[in-house]
């Protein structure tokens, strides 16, 4: 991994905590993995611990490798250096993307009431006039009691937001081609057509992943069709949401958006998205942060004990499934 992601994910006292379940090679971190001395250390590497910033672990590498059985990813995606070569070899892969999961869920619950209760919007006019409104007078349009949330995708983190939604008096709807009717009813929620999601939501949160099939998944017919008033709110990839059409659907009132995640990550300065007073953006931070990357060395430190013990991972990542994986 990249020095800056070892030091931020690694922080004392988790690299002595995975010094006590197997035997780490000297450091540095690598972070290029075709120097003399990398090959000199993948030589009699067993397992390998990734994060963000490892290079792909492809044919010539893996032959600089011929011990190496495991990679434990201390991260989410696996796409960007796990290669074919390793599935070929037969190489066990884990990731702690149901531990990066967490943190994106609980910020998506955060939003998810806030907007139910329009609090950033009413936060904005109360700055402006100084004074409350009439509370009496607030329209039924405002409150989470029995209002509809739709969840686009039972991904690690659609799956999480269900879960964290169980306590409050939400009706769940789930869209999702890969769940059946049954197995949606097993997670207490209701599963729809795509367009009725949309249709029927008043809170719309998207959790599928970026690929060929998802991208502009959400459309401006899918947009144009929610309710007046309703929240859509991205933490997946900016990618899966037309913003051209988001902007158009914004400035005519209809809806608000919340995005952590845009199309390219950093907007252009002039961005139409930067002056629409109903679209909330944040910086990518709904994943792991600060302290929560704590979480993910944990995980990882679990899942090399786990396996060094012979008990496989608690948190596999199968090639027949990465297709359907962020």
């Amino acid at each position: 991994m990249s020095p800056a992601a070892a030091a931020a994910v690694f922080a004392p006292p988790s690299p002595a905590a995975l010094a006590e379940v197997c035997d780490l090679a000297p450091g540095p971190v690598l972070d290029d993995l075709t120097t003399p001395r990398a090959r000199e250390v993948l030589a009699d590497v067993e397992v390998l611990v990734t994060g963000w910033g490892c290079p792909p672990l492809d044919a010539d590498v893996l032959a600089s490798a011929p011990r190496l059985r495991a990679v434990v990813h201390a991260a989410g995606s696996v796409r960007a250096h796990i290669t074919d070569a390793c599935w070929d070899r037969g190489i066990e892969v884990s990731s702690a993307a149901a531990a990066n999961a967490l943190p994106v869920a609980e910020y998506t619950l955060g939003m998810i009431l806030l907007h139910g209760k329009h609090v950033l919007e009413r936060a904005r006019d109360f700055r402006r006039a100084r004074k409350r409104e009439d509370w009496l007078r607030i329209p039924d349009t405002v409150g989470n009691y029995r209002r509809t949330v739709g969840i686009l995708s039972a991904s690690l983190i659609g799956r999480r937001v269900i879960e964290l939604l169980r306590p409050f008096d939400y009706e769940v709807l789930l869209h999702d081609p890969y769940v059946t009717g049954s197995e949606a009813t097993a997670l207490g929620v209701e599963w729809v057509e795509l367009p009725e999601l949309f249709a029927r939501a008043d809170l719309l949160s998207v959790h599928t992943p970026l690929l060929p099939a998802t991208r502009g998944l959400v459309a401006r017919d899918l947009l144009e069709a929610m309710r007046p008033g309703a929240a859509l709110i991205n933490t997946s990839r900016g990618a899966v949401v037309d913003q051209d059409a988001l902007v158009d659907v914004v400035r005519a009132g209809r809806i608000r958006a919340v995005l952590d995640v845009t199309d390219p990550e950093e907007l252009p300065a002039d961005h139409p998205l930067w002056s629409c007073p109903d679209i909330l953006i944040t910086p990518h931070l709904a994943g792991s942060q600060g302290n929560e990357w704590r979480r993910l060395a944990d995980t990882a430190v679990g899942e090399v004990a786990r396996w060094a013990a012979g008990d496989g991972f608690a948190h596999p990542v199968r090639r027949e499934r990465l297709a359907f994986l962020a």
